[in-house]
């Protein structure tokens, strides 16, 4: 018989063996990248607003033109070279992180529409068993965000936790609370 194995909370020592993976600039490998370079920079706090010093981030999307760099994504769409998609950072002191990117085109949805332009976030910290998982959408995308199969079926009071506001020119403010009354939406995977 074959039994489960014990899960195990994350951390203490989380940045060990993940900091040479760090990457806050999406771009910077990719001069030829077209599209609106970006900025999001927020914070992680706990259930209680405090901050979140020892977490790490994770990002993944798609190019401008709605396109993963993944061999499961075979559609004739550009790609860019040295652009991966992929982003972590750790949080600091303030629980603050930030990133360096282009914003994201459509991508197809299941049901052969389109879904917003949006980013997947990952968060990893210290006594989480396992990591938490959610989105980010662009405040600035309503018709798109209105439309979308996946934004539509959270709970209209609670989609603002997901959609990143404008913080000035090319720059956008988007927090993750992991806990309490406007605790972030995150999704099982």
């Amino acid at each position: 018989m074959l039994y489960a194995t014990a899960s195990q909370t994350v951390g203490p020592y989380l940045h060990i063996g993940l900091s040479g993976l760090d990457c806050a600039d999406l771009i910077a490998d990719a001069p030829e990248l077209a599209g609106q370079r970006i900025v999001i920079e927020g914070r992680v706090t706990d259930g209680q607003g405090e901050p979140v010093p020892d977490g790490v981030v994770e990002i993944w999307q798609a190019n401008p033109a709605g396109r993963y760099r993944h061999p499961d994504d075979t559609r004739d769409l550009p790609l860019a070279p040295g652009f991966t998609g992929f982003g972590r950072v750790p949080t600091g002191p303030d629980g603050g992180f930030r990133f360096v990117t282009v914003k994201p085109g459509a991508v197809p949805d299941a049901a052969g529409g389109q879904q917003a332009p949006h980013i997947m976030v990952s968060v990893f910290m210290r006594g989480l068993v396992k990591h938490v998982a959610t989105r980010l959408y662009f405040a600035d995308e309503s018709a798109a965000n209105a439309a979308d199969g996946v934004l539509s079926r959270v709970p209209a009071d609670r989609r603002a936790t997901l959609i990143a506001q404008s913080a000035g020119q090319d720059t956008y403010r988007w927090d993750v609370v992991l806990q309490g009354a406007a605790e972030t939406v995150f999704f099982d995977i």
